[in-house]
């Protein structure tokens, strides 16, 4: 597998540790969670860099973020077949969510609201996540998607 989108990898996974996303949860952080927040964070990032110039390196980023969940999921002990179907899962929640905040720039904050409630219907104050994920989709406008590909950046 190409280590060249390791950062990449490790930039969402660091956006998922970011103690903030966790103060509205009702309950301990735990891998489903992160993952969720794996997941938009990743929506957000092939939303801001989805081009034609770029389509066959997102491919490449695509398949190499779901072979390191896939690879998360087995170290936590997993079987075969349980991974099949929760890799299946996650890979369409993920559409879900690259689908649901495709047009986000368009959106009113109240349509952002229930976007972001769809998939974090759990927490208690969504708002607050509303404008940590509307500050990071204009944070990731104002890169470049090579800037990625070369550094690892603190939420």
């Amino acid at each position: 597998m190409n280590e060249k989108y390791i950062h990449i990898y490790n930039n969402l996974i660091n956006y998922t540790r970011n103690k903030d996303l966790y103060r509205n949860l009702d309950r301990e952080d735990n891998f489903s969670d992160r993952l969720t927040f794996f997941l938009l964070h990743f929506s957000f990032f092939l939303k801001n860099y989805k081009n034609e110039e770029n389509k066959i390196i997102l491919q490449e980023i695509y398949d190499y973020n779901f072979r390191q969940l896939e690879l998360s999921i087995r170290e936590i002990g997993y079987g075969d077949q349980s991974i099949n179907k929760k890799m299946k899962d996650y890979i369409n929640l993920f559409h879900s969510m690259v689908s649901e905040i495709h047009f986000w720039d368009d959106l009113s904050k109240s349509d952002k609201l229930k976007k972001i409630s769809i998939f974090l219907s759990d927490f208690k104050n969504n708002e607050e996540l509303l404008e940590y994920f509307d500050l990071f989709n204009t944070n990731l406008s104002k890169k470049t998607l090579n800037s990625y590909l070369k550094s690892v950046s603190n939420p």
